[in-house]
């Protein structure tokens, strides 16, 4: 776990190979090809690379024509812009069309740092995912990045992949599996499970090493794929160890907390906790110091953890 990369580079350095190995493959980009990494695939195959400006309605409106004439078609920029600006177009154009379009988002959550508020994406997983026939993924790291950009251009219909500015841990290697819809298990434990998705798995896991001081044996689930959710890891946890903590770089409401919420509610309920920002906007700052902020710490993850596991006894 000692390197760190930019979730955002495995997306840009895959998709130049799947665009080398298909021809069908398009890249969309809405004036921000340098940041989302889509620039990797500028460089090498031109001719299907198409920057039209800062216009994310355009962008998302381009990749679903194409997408239609029977190409696959990549949508970039940042998760802010994309997904608030241009939703019209992505709830109307792609998903109700059930286009072949893959939106690919960098420069979400508080750790894009110091761009500040109107940057900081932290709503997409609750816009996005409420669409129908839309999948939504969030990346570990960037091995696991590249494995979910090689997979969304096998596969048709709408996704929409959340990619980081900040470097995130590597957490993966190149030999583990990636099945959309089906989490991984990173650490076993039996007094409650912590569920985490982006960087908030890392820091999970640095919880789950705290706890393990205090006597307390955390389990630490990988959920990058928002949805579809697994329900049968989120069961069988609930199930095993009796109390679940959710980390994310996201609005409390509406995002992975309470996606397991709603499983939980209906199949299996336990104590949940959710570590997450508090409807409250980001402002400027470094990633640490905005994490600390808002609270979305290893050592909030304890205490959450620590209430999860009180309110067991109950």
């Amino acid at each position: 776990m000692n390197d760190w990369v930019a979730t955002r580079d495995g997306f840009g350095q895959e998709l130049v190979k799947i665009g080398k190995e298909n021809e069908k493959i398009v890249v969309f980009s809405g004036d921000l090809e340098d940041a989302t990494r889509a620039e990797y695939f500028k460089k090498e195959i031109p001719e299907r690379f198409f920057n039209l400006g800062i216009a994310e309605q355009d962008v998302v409106g381009a990749a679903a024509g194409m997408s239609l004439v029977g190409y696959v078609a990549f949508a970039s920029s940042f998760a802010v812009f994309m997904t608030n600006r241009a939703y019209d177009m992505i709830r109307l154009d792609v998903c109700y069309n059930d286009c072949n379009v893959k939106i690919v988002c960098s420069h979400a959550g508080v750790t894009v740092g110091e761009d500040g508020a109107s940057a900081q994406c932290l709503e997409d997983f609750a816009i996005m995912r409420v669409l129908p026939n839309i999948k939504v993924i969030c990346p570990v790291d960037t091995i696991e990045a590249a494995k979910a950009t090689r997979w969304m251009a096998s596969v048709h219909g709408p996704v929409y992949m959340r990619t980081s500015r900040a470097p995130l841990p590597i957490l993966t290697k190149a030999e583990d599996d990636f099945v959309v819809g089906k989490a991984n298990c990173l650490r076993p434990g039996r007094d409650v499970t912590l569920i985490g998705c982006g960087l908030m798995v890392y820091e999970s896991l640095q919880a789950a090493e705290i706890l393990k001081k205090e006597g307390i044996d955390a389990r630490v689930i990988n959920m990058h794929t928002i949805k579809p959710l697994d329900e049968k890891t989120i069961v069988a946890a609930a199930k095993e160890t009796g109390a679940i903590v959710t980390a994310e770089e996201h609005q409390m409401y509406g995002g992975l907390g309470s996606a397991v919420a709603e499983v939980l509610v209906q199949k299996y309920p336990v104590p949940l906790e959710m570590v997450a920002v508090k409807d409250q906007f980001g402002q400027s700052g470094t990633p640490q110091e905005l994490l600390k902020f808002y609270h979305l710490k290893d050592v909030d993850i304890v205490e959450a953890a620590r209430r999860a596991i009180k309110r067991k006894s109950k």
